[in-house]
């Protein structure tokens, strides 16, 4: 029998139509049968770019259950960014989709080139926010219950746009 995990991605964007790519990518995140299910999607968020140039971004974390490793789930969110056009030329550079790993279980990794949970978790609004809003419960591993971690990112911007998508359909007003 294979094991399942439950995982968190974090999904942004703010170059093209950032927000129908959201909304896209969790359609070509829910085709991905064989690796996941899609269980939850947060609301759409608009946020200023953190130690980035470019258009406010959107975002919103997916909840999943994966039969893949850690590493696996993110080389799967790297070809998805890759099909909606990602490039990379620059460190924090404007992103047509970015795809972060944010949790994977209670698992605590720290490669070289893999941090679980993301390192930059607990610094943005744009991940922690909708992270409560789909687990108000949520622990992070290491650093407790996500919820008590808000105050830490109450000053940034942040603006919840739509409401979470029922049955994760992308059905948005």
């Amino acid at each position: 029998m294979t094991t399942m995990t439950i995982a968190y991605l974090g999904l942004g964007a703010n170059l093209g139509d950032a927000y129908q790519t959201l909304k896209d990518a969790v359609v070509c995140l829910a085709q991905q049968q064989h690796a996941l299910t899609v269980l939850a999607r947060s609301g759409t968020y608009r946020t200023a770019p953190v130690d980035a140039a470019g258009d406010d971004f959107y975002n919103c974390v997916v909840k999943v259950s994966t039969s893949l490793g850690a590493r696996e789930l993110l080389a799967l969110g790297h070809r998805v960014e890759h099909h909606f056009g990602r490039e990379r030329p620059f460190r924090n550079a404007p992103r047509t989709l970015d795809i972060d790993l944010l949790l994977y279980g209670n698992e605590r990794i720290n490669e070289p080139d893999l941090i679980v949970p993301h390192p930059r978790l607990t610094l943005r609004a744009f991940a922690l926010v909708p992270l409560v809003e789909i687990d108000a419960q949520i622990d992070i591993p290491g650093l407790g219950a996500a919820h008590a971690l808000l105050p830490q990112v109450a000053h940034q911007s942040i603006a919840r746009i739509y409401p979470s998508c029922q049955m994760c359909s992308g059905k948005e007003p």
